[in-house]
């Protein structure tokens, strides 16, 4: 729940507040690639998934020169951004976050647990007991936490009886030179929907670096945000919830490149003991 989430108040004007939630951003620059002002950042996405930095992946330049307009919390997926009037969040269908279809679970639900098990983000819950009717059935509930949920998919490609809906946030492009990948892992590590994997190779078996699976994929951004050698392409193509003023992001984020990352820390090499091989990237 919100209630529970660290905030930060990135900007305000007025009776306005533009809202951080760090927990819930993926650091997938969206909102970066949104503003009008170029006030936004995004950091050094990998180094703080991996711990060795202690910081958001987000950040305000000027909090001064912020319209608060509310463009970055329209285009975020994940509602990390949000924007406050008089002191009550704005939910109507303008906002991507709020206008997708919240992920559900029908009827039909045996509560097996897979799509528990799946979830990338573990925002399913799932409870279940032998029926108390007599019935050789388990009975029980699948929670979905709406408010964690990244719309990936996993738990609706998983499910054996086809309970669950999911609507995606973007359709987009994902490519990747081979040439370029040091397969450091770093999108891997990144990727909050796990759309993005190792294959395991048999003996003399040659295999891609990485694999990516479609399927998975929010066309977030966030693997190209993290990449240290920009062997990472995504771009937005369309932008699929039906929402109110559509259009106008639209043209802030479709075929657009991702925001570079805020490099804000550098590695001291030994020159004369480096082999150049590039793992610590």
């Amino acid at each position: 729940m919100e209630e529970d989430m660290r905030l930060s108040v990135f900007a305000e004007k007025k009776d306005k507040q533009l809202i951080y939630f760090p927990e819930k951003c993926i650091g997938c620059g969206t909102c970066v690639q949104a503003c009008p002002k170029g006030n936004l950042a995004v950091g050094a996405v990998g180094a703080i998934t991996r711990g060795l930095l202690d910081a958001d992946f987000l950040e305000m330049k000027d909090s001064e020169a912020c319209l608060v307009c509310g463009i970055c919390a329209k285009v975020c997926p994940t509602g990390a951004l949000e924007m406050k009037q008089e002191g009550k969040i704005l939910t109507d269908a303008s906002y991507l976050f709020r206008a997708m279809k919240p992920t559900s679970v029908n009827e039909s639900c045996v509560h097996c647990g897979l799509c528990e098990d799946i979830c990338p983000q573990g925002c399913i819950e799932v409870t279940r007991e032998i029926s108390a009717d007599g019935k050789l059935q388990l009975v029980g509930k699948t929670n979905i936490d709406t408010e964690c949920c990244i719309h990936c998919g996993w738990c609706a490609a998983v499910c054996p009886v086809n309970a669950i809906s999911v609507e995606k946030p973007f359709e987009g492009r994902w490519t990747r030179d081979e040439d370029v990948c040091q397969t450091c892992h770093t999108c891997v590590e990144v990727c909050p929907a796990n759309a993005i994997f190792n294959k395991k190779a048999k003996p003399g078996e040659r295999v891609e670096k990485l694999t990516h699976r479609p399927d998975a994929c929010i066309y977030c951004g966030a693997c190209a945000v993290a990449c240290p050698v920009d062997a990472i392409d995504v771009r937005k193509t369309a932008v699929l919830p039906e929402m109110e003023k559509k259009g106008v992001l639209e043209k802030k984020l479709l075929e657009v490149p991702v925001p570079e990352a805020l490099l804000r820390t550098c590695l001291e090499t030994d020159e004369n003991a480096c082999l150049g091989c590039g793992n610590c990237v």
